[in-house]
């Protein structure tokens, strides 16, 4: 009993000495993966991904992402700055690509490396549109999300693992592993994913007010997405995401907090 006393212990304390707070949430978040070992992993992973797909250098697209892209990294060190968070991005390396795929989608990964599929442009409708997609993929990079969900996913395993060594009884031990799987996913790890794109739309909005494009824009947006999906969508509380319609009321009541925040940049016209 002592000896599981202590394990739990030093979990405990190893938890809490994992927690940094994030400046563009002010929340502490777990950090069992610390960036020094996560970005190498992810740049390479990058790097793999851009030599197996085809990625469209040269073209006016291409150009338009890359422009984009610099823009909202701009700001964000703008605010990082203003904020007394010098040096935050260090480590960052950030790098935008278009990749030939008429997937809708679009992702950055943990340190800044940013792929954009061209099976979104449509849906973007131009540069603002990109604009708002960008902001939300890199403040995904900013807010830490990727490492916290891997953080996550090694808490949600390791509670797993010590509820079985501590069930001694089968039955119970079934019982046990039955519900924790859909219990831990339901409650906690696909709430934990919805929390984490709405902050990332909130600091994308913000983000992309601050690069001089027109935060409104972001609702119109997400109303050619849900127009895009055809309406089909799992429910709110089975889906890693928001829906369409919280995302659009959304958004919709954040755009003039984030046009008053880019207003503290001197920045009071938007493309």
């Amino acid at each position: 009993m002592k000896i599981k006393h202590t394990i739990l212990a030093l979990g405990v304390t190893a938890l809490i000495a994992s927690c940094a707070t994030n400046p563009f949430t002010g929340k502490k978040t777990m950090a069992l993966v610390p960036n020094s070992q996560l970005f190498p992993t992810a740049f390479s992973q990058y790097d793999q991904f851009l030599t197996s797909n085809k990625v469209l250098t040269g073209t006016s697209d291409a150009q338009m992402i890359k422009r984009v892209g610099q823009r909202i990294a701009v700001a964000a060190e703008r605010w990082l700055n203003a904020n007394g968070h010098e040096g935050y991005l260090n480590d960052y390396k950030w790098e935008y690509n278009l990749v030939d795929d008429k997937n809708v989608n679009a992702w950055c990964m943990p340190g800044g490396k940013i792929v954009f599929y061209t099976g979104i442009l449509p849906i973007a409708n131009g540069e603002t549109g990109v604009a708002a997609i960008m902001g939300h993929e890199v403040a995904h990079a900013l807010a830490n999300h990727g490492q916290q969900r891997m953080s996550a996913g090694y808490l949600q395993q390791g509670l797993a693992v010590a509820g079985n060594i501590a069930i001694q009884d089968e039955k119970s031990r079934n019982t046990f592993n039955q519900y924790y799987g859909v219990g831990s996913q339901v409650g906690v790890m696909l709430p934990f994913s919805r929390n984490h794109e709405t902050e990332a739309d909130r600091i994308g909005l913000y983000l992309m007010a601050i690069a001089g494009y027109n935060p409104t824009e972001a609702a119109e947006l997400w109303k050619r997405m849900k127009a895009n999906s055809g309406g089909e969508a799992p429910p709110e509380m089975l889906s890693t995401h928001p829906s369409n319609d919280s995302r659009i009321a959304n958004l919709t009541a954040l755009a003039p907090k984030a046009v008053a925040e880019a207003r503290k940049f001197g920045v009071t016209s938007f493309r």
